[in-house]
């Protein structure tokens, strides 16, 4: 099994992201070509900027990923470079998709996630603060 975690110099991470948006006016336009085309957009610029998607599901009317990414970009960095790429491309390829005004709204939901529940990190960080 390989190390979930990422090794530099200076420190060891693990930092993993539950992203979700939506097209504009949460249109159902993300089915079939688009959805296939989507999908490889989103795996390729997500090699360029050094975040690992780990699952990624596309439904018609919105998205979700859960990425591991390095502790250098910020979640709304990651948003942001993954949801321009996508609309930039996708509008191009898809004439259909440039009558509506943008691709994506300005929103995402993101939340964090890891190896261990919040539950399991207090009572490890309670047990730390009791020893002298």
């Amino acid at each position: 099994m390989s190390d979930p975690y990422k090794h530099n110099r200076g420190s060891v991470v693990l930092i993993k992201y539950h992203i979700i948006w939506i097209p504009r006016r949460r249109r159902r336009v993300l089915g079939g070509s688009v959805a296939k085309r989507l999908e490889q957009l989103l795996r390729e610029k997500a090699k360029e900027i050094n975040v690992q998607i780990e699952h990624l599901a596309i439904q018609p009317d919105h998205l979700h990923l859960f990425v591991s990414a390095p502790p250098s970009l910020a979640v709304s960095q990651i948003v942001f470079r993954l949801k321009g790429y996508t609309a930039r491309v996708l509008r191009q390829e898809f004439p259909v998709l440039r009558r509506m005004p943008s691709m994506w709204t300005t929103s995402y939901f993101a939340s964090t996630a890891g190896n261990v529940s919040q539950a399991t990190i207090q009572r490890y960080i309670e047990a730390q603060s009791t020893r002298d």
